[in-house]
């Protein structure tokens, strides 16, 4: 459910033209720590395309570098969490578990509603990182943060 999620955050995010290096590079959704997705996230990507770019996964052990990816999901927590959050570049969107990543500065946090994935919004992270949310995404969250 929550790869559905990232995959379908790509098509009611904007990002600045600056988030690519060129303009066809593709989109490039990253995991960010340990992999809770495992071949779901790959198989939910492949084939895909959002505003004519196409989509691919990658996996990484540390802080990606500029232009590297759009969405990074951070499958870790801890204290260093807001460190790590903000050492992202700007122009990502950042995705992780829980209110606590949301108070470390990430855009949009999983959480679990009556035992259904939902999502929290924090609308000035995302200001912060020059991404444009759409109002359906908006919407559909469970809450919006400022």
């Amino acid at each position: 459910m929550k790869a559905a999620f990232l995959l379908n955050f790509t098509k009611f995010v904007e990002w600045p033209p600056s988030a690519f290096a060129t303009p066809d590079a593709p989109m490039t959704l990253c995991v960010l720590g340990g992999d809770p997705f495992g071949a779901i996230l790959d198989e939910d990507v492949r084939g895909a395309t959002v505003n004519g770019r196409r989509l691919v996964v990658r996996r990484l052990a540390q802080v990606p570098s500029p232009h590297t990816c759009q969405v990074v999901f951070v499958a870790l927590s801890g204290r260093d969490l807001p460190t790590i959050v903000h050492s992202l570049e700007p122009d990502i969107l950042t995705v992780g578990e829980g209110e606590s990543f949301l108070r470390a500065g990430g855009t949009i946090a999983f959480v679990t509603d009556n035992r259904r994935v939902r999502f929290i919004v924090n609308v000035t992270a995302a200001a912060h990182e020059e991404l444009r949310l759409s109002s359906r995404l908006l919407a559909v969250a469970k809450a919006v943060e400022k």
